[in-house]
């Protein structure tokens, strides 16, 4: 099946070239695209050495419509498989075979590897734990499905997720309440065990003010989502 990568980048220049080579050895099938969300250092040219395909916003303009770009990028070029992989080195690429596994069988249209299902390798800091818990029992309650690791940007997609993202798809912190979306929509979501590691370059895009707006914008996304039909 056809089967595109993208890692979306911000100043990530110091991992790029290992995440790219990691999905190339665990992943050789796959095309790698690499949105470059208007990076000030060299990102742009890591990602054309190491034979990516490069995309780039013409200055920062968040996770959503960065990852939205490459799902655009994704639909129109006919890809079936869509893997989000980030650019700091988090996500081990030796998951990837893996979390593709469920959509090739047609089990599931998404899949979400999760840091908390074996509970190995790196957790998270405890900020981002808290709002972590905090989403898991908020969609619980809005779903009646227990998803572990909700915020986990190492997801895969089918080609009618994919097409549903490149329609719409959140703009500001958009893991939760695309969740939310696709459930209301009626498709399978799965979680898989994966182990990761902390950043190997780049900073955190949450910090302690930015976690608070986080919460209370995504809580009030997921409310307004409900109260639509």
């Amino acid at each position: 099946m056809k089967t595109l990568v993208i890692v979306p980048a911000y100043n990530e220049e110091s991992s790029l070239h290992k995440v790219i080579k990691g999905i190339r050895t665990h992943l050789p099938e796959a095309d790698v695209l690499v949105v470059d969300d208007g990076s000030t250092d060299q990102t742009a040219q890591v990602a054309i050495k190491e034979g990516g395909i490069l995309l780039r916003n013409p200055y920062n303009m968040g996770i959503g419509a960065t990852m939205q770009t490459g799902f655009l990028f994704a639909y129109q070029k006919g890809y079936e498989i869509v893997i989000q992989v980030d650019g700091d080195g988090q996500h081990n690429p030796k998951y990837l075979p893996f979390i593709i596994e469920p959509i090739k069988n047609k089990e599931s249209n998404l899949v979400i590897g999760s840091r908390y299902l074996i509970r190995e390798g790196y957790q998270s800091t405890w900020l981002r734990k808290i709002g972590i818990k905090f989403f898991v029992v908020l969609l619980r309650i809005f779903t009646g499905n227990r998803i572990t690791d909700p915020t986990s940007g190492f997801r895969a997609m089918d080609r009618r997720v994919l097409e549903e993202f490149s329609k719409a798809y959140p703009s500001d912190y958009p893991e939760v309440e695309a969740l939310l979306l696709l459930h209301k929509r009626g498709f399978r979501i799965k979680e898989i065990p994966v182990t990761m590691r902390e950043r190997s370059g780049g900073n955190s895009s949450i910090g302690i003010l930015s976690a608070g707006y986080y919460m209370m914008k995504v809580t009030l996304a997921l409310f307004i989502h409900l109260l639509r039909k």
